[in-house]
């Protein structure tokens, strides 16, 4: 791993020798203390073999799988969490049943070392048809520009597709509306999951998916950036 790519635990992980709000270089998992790849491993990995030797990469992830976007809304979200199942509710404890508020206190801490250039948001399977998705995503993104005090214009919002339907993906119409983001979000921008490869359950990527996608969410920051990316097989 390229010790320029970094990650902020966003948790305490002590059987992988990591305390919540330090960095270290980004070797899996990057989601809490048990999680596999996820778009940011390789994201992170693209940006690093793509920009000048002297750019360095974080990322801070928080994340519990199988949520709705609400559990991100900091002004509801307790209500939320009081219908969610007891598996989900301990995921969502390992952030001190606020995972919106650990990720704003993390990134306070990353912005005493570098600058936040962009939000990554890979999420929807739970809210599958919901036409108000992308009004929530927007109360989501605009708390998180002004509890970061964060410039809409200069930070964009990269939103990822669920499993595409050309992989059967039981939740693929969902991305008609994750495509409408950015007619909600002016600084938003969607991540194709065509040809990403999904596993058994039609739900989840599997390891190359995941590559593959987090590789094209580089591609787009990067252009956001003002670079283009090496061509690689």
């Amino acid at each position: 791993m390229n010790p320029r790519f970094q990650v902020m635990e966003a948790v305490d992980c002590p059987t992988i020798n990591r305390t919540k709000g330090n960095w270290y270089t980004a070797v899996p998992p990057l989601c809490r203390c048990k999680t596999g790849l996820t778009p940011a491993d390789y994201f992170g990995r693209e940006l690093v073999a793509n920009l000048p030797e002297k750019v360095r990469v974080g990322v801070i992830n928080v994340a519990i799988g199988g949520c709705k976007i609400e559990l991100f809304d900091k002004d509801h979200y307790e209500s939320y969490v009081a219908t969610v199942p007891g598996w989900m509710k301990n995921f969502i404890n390992e952030y001190d049943g606020n995972p919106y508020a650990r990720l704003v206190e993390m990134a306070k801490l990353a912005q005493k070392d570098g600058v936040i250039k962009g939000i990554l948001l890979h999420q929807g399977e739970s809210n599958t048809n919901d036409t108000l998705w992308t009004k929530k995503v927007q109360v989501v993104y605009d708390n998180l520009m002004k509890d970061l005090d964060l410039k809409p214009k200069k930070v964009p919002l990269l939103a990822g597709e669920t499993v595409n339907a050309d992989q059967g993906g039981i939740c693929a119409s969902m991305n008609r509306i994750i495509a409408s983001l950015p007619q909600t979000i002016k600084n938003a921008h969607v991540i194709s999951s065509a040809g990403c490869t999904d596993s058994a359950d039609n739900l989840h990527f599997n390891a190359a998916g995941y590559r593959e996608l987090g590789k094209r969410y580089a591609t787009q920051m990067l252009s956001l950036l003002g670079y283009k990316p090496t061509e690689t097989n």
